[in-house]
């Protein structure tokens, strides 16, 4: 590989490890990569994302494997960061 050429971040099926840094994927820059892409669209991300984490779901346990307990914090905890420190709103009576 020349030093023009360079590894996309993405996830390979059916680890779900990054091709580029071999972290899980998304990975850190996978992770901001995707937020500059769908800033303008993030309901697209999170549905996105979404399919990713049910794809994950299927290739992760398919050989009978219990799902691994941070498929919600890897695919989507993440995507909609400007929601997470909303005040909690008060019950409708």
């Amino acid at each position: 590989m020349s030093a023009r050429e360079t590894v996309e971040h993405l996830g390979a099926r059916p680890t779900w490890d990054c091709n580029a840094c071999g972290h899980p994927w998304p990975c850190a820059q996978a992770k901001d990569e995707l937020l500059a892409e769908f800033h303008r669209h993030p309901s697209s991300l999170t549905i996105y994302m979404s399919s990713h984490l049910c794809e994950a779901m299927n290739d992760l346990t398919a050989h009978g494997e219990a799902p691994p307990p941070d498929l919600y914090e890897r695919f989507l905890s993440w995507v909609r960061p400007g929601l997470t420190g909303l005040p909690s709103q008060e019950p409708l009576e």
